[in-house]
Order: C-alpha cells, then sequence, then structure tokens
C-alpha cells in the first residue's frame, strides 16, 4: 500500500472517529482510572463496530463456514509458530529463562516436524505454550500503569500495549512481508482467521448491557492476567449483562 494511500485512509479514520457518538461516555468524575478518555474511545469503538459488522464478521462468518475444522485449527498453530521469534525475544527481555527454553524447544519441534507450524507436535510432546510480547515486556521493566486506549480497527490496547505492538511487528514474519513487498495476504488471513474464533463471543456481547464496558474490562483482565498473573482482578460481568439473558450466561 503506497504512502499516500495509507496517509488518506489513516486520515478517513480518524474524521470517522471523531464524528461517532459518545453521549453514553460516563461523567468524569464516574470513569473507569484507566480510561479517562472514555468518550472518544467509545467512539473508536463504535466505529470499530460497525467497520466489523460490516466487512470483518462477515469474512470470518464465510471462512469459518467454508474451512474445515482440522484445517482452520493448522492455519491457527502455523501463525502462532510464525510469531514464536517475536515471543521468544519478548521472554528473553523479560528473564523468564524457562520459558524461553520451552518456547524454543516448541519452535524447533513446530518447524522440523509440524511441517512449518502447521501441525502443534510440541502440545502434544506436552511443550509449555508461554507468551510473551513487548507490552508485556515494558510492564515488566517497570510501566505497570497505563490508560486504556482504543485503536481504529486495531481494537482495545493501553498506551503501552500500542508501543509494544508497534515493536513487534519489526520482527514479524507477516508484518515485514507487507511493509517491504506490499503483500498483505498474510496479515489478512491471520486477522481472519482470529476473527472466527472469537465468533462464538458475539452472542455474549450482544447480551451485555454495556458491550464497551464488557469489552475494555473483559481485555484489561486478559492483559493484566498475563503480567500479574493470579494477582489480577477479576471484573463483575453480571452487573452489565441485561437480567433476562444472565440466566443463559
Amino acid at each position: 500500500m503506497r504512502p499516500a494511500i495509507v496517509r488518506s485512509l489513516a486520515i478517513a479514520l480518524v474524521a470517522a472517529v471523531l464524528a461517532g457518538c459518545a453521549s453514553t461516555a460516563a461523567p468524569p468524575e464516574q470513569r473507569h482510572p484507566d480510561d479517562p478518555w472514555e468518550p472518544f474511545n467509545r467512539s473508536v469503538h463504535q466505529f470499530n463496530r460497525t467497520a466489523d459488522r460490516a466487512v470483518l464478521r462477515p469474512l470470518a462468518r464465510g471462512y469459518d463456514r467454508v474451512t474445515p475444522d482440522p484445517v482452520q485449527r493448522g492455519v491457527r498453530n502455523f501463525f502462532r509458530n510464525l510469531r514464536s521469534p517475536v515471543i521468544m525475544v519478548n521472554l528473553l527481555l523479560q528473564g523468564r529463562g524457562g520459558e524461553l527454553e520451552s518456547e524454543f524447544q516448541r519452535f524447533v519441534t513446530n518447524t522440523l516436524y509440524g511441517v512449518a507450524g502447521v501441525f502443534d507436535v510440541a502440545s502434544a510432546g506436552n511443550i509449555d505454550k508461554p507468551e510473551g510480547d513487548f507490552g508485556q515486556t515494558l510492564a515488566v521493566w517497570g510501566w505497570e500503569d497505563s490508560r486504556y486506549l482504543v485503536l481504529p480497527l486495531l481494537g482495545p490496547s493501553t498506551i503501552r500495549d500500542s508501543v509494544g505492538r508497534g515493536v513487534d511487528t519489526v520482527p514479524d514474519v507477516a508484518w515485514r512481508l507487507a511493509y517491504q513487498e506490499g503483500s498483505f495476504f498474510l496479515v489478512g488471513l491471520n486477522v481472519v482467521q482470529m476473527r472466527a474464533g472469537l465468533l462464538p463471543l458475539d452472542a455474549e456481547l450482544a447480551a451485555a448491557y454495556d458491550e464497551y464496558i464488557m469489552m475494555r474490562d473483559g481485555w484489561m483482565q486478559r492483559r493484566n492476567h498475563l503480567i500479574f498473573g493470579e494477582d489480577a482482578e477479576l471484573p463483575d460481568y453480571d452487573a452489565w449483562l441485561d437480567d433476562d439473558d444472565w440466566e443463559d450466561w
């Protein structure tokens, strides 16, 4: 994609975001302490959900409908294996030596014996599957508290994790091909397969009393768990679901 097109698209996205409605945002004194930009974030969230309903969700449903489960599992395994070098670098930076050894074993095993990672031979061999990204690395280095930020098209994040995501794309094979060769096939396929994996959650989001809060707090809970482990607080989802729908949750 040409730089001029990228700039034009970015300007259009910003304009659409700023035009979004944030009337349902809580007043400043009632906002989550990590989400002081709630009106802006709600606008971006609404834009993202509109784009998702128009483009991404139909693509994910089509992919899920025509792609057999074993093939979908192979695609997920392939992209997990492709991300393994990024994970290993972050595990090293975080000083997680034991998990780095496990991830290295996973990468070698799945690359050599799992047809470039399509088959998860490592899990069959009970090799652990650690996770590591530069957002976590920054948190380990001391940047623990960071403001919540919803990114256009990319979704929930924080300032810290947005920086981390940008750094992680540098060694990422799929993004490197997109930058250098202009081929977004791998990136697009990865996005579609990840969205297909989230299709079962659509009903829960539709049942939520406030979809934005449920998505925000659910995402923050997962990130805090990756960083702080069992010490991370669990949000109270009961308050965010319609009473009639909670019985079927």
